[in-house]
């Protein structure tokens, strides 16, 4: 349901560099800090070259993203993309995958912040504190979103920058003390590490896929959303492979260590040293999950917008000019989620949902060039991915390499929130 040109709408006020900042913000979160472990523990030293790879196939689907997102000027992104090209239920399923995803990210990195503070503070780890400081983290998040885009985009770009600096720091200093030896032997790997490998990486490289989302508050989306796509990768694939090039060649053996980026950090800087890049990933995800509430909540006011969920959550603060249902739905889940600790059993399907949104969007490209005419919301594009189909057929076999080597679990997971997604979708047509 569309809101009548009487109501309030959304305010235009996002330029392309505020984008962009939405993108790397959302994607270089707390995982960067982690999981450079856990991906070297599949490849040992072929991780670099892992995160080289991962990037240029996830450029793939940028390029698809920014196609796509030529056509559209409304909030929604994939969402709308994959609604136009194949119907209803496809778009709501690909809009409720990727709320879901962001959902379970915002509840799980709000739960790794308490964690983070409780090496400083403990009794922030455990009963009512951490209630206490998941609350008031939510609140504080939802409330500068629900004050106005402009105010969440400034939030988001300062938190930006300051999450780059430790880890500009960090490279700059440690390449001086990397071992070559340490990059150079490589060891034998199977496929299925490969592909572990690669699932892994695609979870570190998400996020990328909501910078078109708030495309209904951005002041030239058609031309600013492309831009923003394929900055984001290049941004964070040159920060990210920096990273874990610094933290494989400084420490003896990165996937023994649980805090790999602080340990390495210590090596070269000293305690000094831990404890900037300890700041930096507190910050880091505060970041992250302020971007969550921004994009989360646009998605589930897309889908009410169009009438697939209740009209409340499309309801728009006549003063703010912000979805402010959505942002308190969205933000009230995570914090259940966060504070229950269930999120850690939806969070394997995260992946999964992400391959979903990415594969959807790249049939999506592929569609709208021939069909577009049969899509009133689609316009033409502005950009067009270079090489023919290349781009979204490759982007489209990725995903589904990627998601023959998920886990039993896994794909469990994904199917149950597809279900349900259904069942919602069902509810939503009934009701209508």
């Amino acid at each position: 349901m569309i809101q009548p040109a009487t109501m309030a709408t959304l305010k235009r006020a996002l330029g392309r560099w505020d984008l962009t900042a939405i993108g790397v913000n959302s994607v270089i979160g707390g995982a960067i800090f982690l999981w450079p472990a856990q991906v070297a523990a599949q490849v040992g030293a072929w991780s670099p070259l892992g995160f080289i790879t991962i990037g240029l196939l996830s450029l793939s689907v940028a390029l698809c993203f920014a196609e796509v997102s030529s056509r559209f000027d409304a909030t929604g992104g994939p969402y709308l993309y994959t609604r136009a090209a194949f119907g209803d239920f496809v778009g709501f399923e690909v809009g409720w995958m990727l709320w879901f995803a962001r959902a379970a990210s915002q509840a799980s990195i709000m739960a790794a912040m308490a964690v983070a503070l409780g090496y400083y503070f403990p009794a922030v780890t455990a009963g009512w504190p951490r209630a206490l400081f998941l609350s008031v983290l939510t609140i504080v998040l939802a409330g500068i979103n629900a004050s106005g885009v402009r105010q969440g985009a400034i939030v988001v770009n300062g938190l930006t920058i300051a999450k780059l600096a430790p880890l500009a720091v960090f490279v700059v200093m440690g390449l001086a003390f990397i071992e070559p030896h340490r990059l150079t032997t490589l060891p034998s790997i199977t496929i299925q590490q490969a592909l572990t490998a690669g699932l892994l990486l695609i979870f570190v490289y998400g996020g990328y896929e909501v910078v078109p989302v708030p495309a209904g508050e951005a002041l030239d989306p058609r031309r600013d959303v492309p831009f923003a796509m394929i900055a984001t990768i290049v941004s964070v694939a040159i920060v990210m492979t920096l990273v874990q090039v610094v933290a494989q060649g400084v420490l003896p053996n990165v996937a023994d260590h649980a805090t790999p980026i602080a340990d390495a950090a210590a090596a070269f800087l000293g305690a000094g040293g831990a404890l900037l890049i300890g700041i930096g990933s507190v910050v880091s995800m505060a970041g992250t999950n302020m971007g969550h509430v921004l994009s989360g909540s646009r998605i589930i006011f897309a889908l009410a917008e169009r009438g697939q969920l209740p009209a409340a959550l499309a309801r728009i603060h006549p003063l703010f000019r912000t979805p402010v249902n959505a942002i308190t739905f969205t933000s009230a889940v995570a914090l259940a989620l966060a504070v229950s600790g269930s999120f850690a059993a939806i969070a394997v399907v995260s992946v999964l949902a992400r391959l979903v949104v990415y594969g959807g969007s790249a049939a999506a490209t592929l569609r709208l060039r021939s069909h577009a005419s049969g899509a009133p919301e689609a316009k033409p594009a502005t950009f067009v991915a270079p090489l023919g189909p290349t781009a979204p057929i490759v982007a489209m076999c990725v995903c589904a390499a990627l998601a023959a080597g998920a886990t039993r679990d896994q794909l469990i997971g994904g199917a149950a929130a597809l279900m349900i997604g259904a069942l919602f979708f069902a509810a939503a047509r009934r009701r209508n």
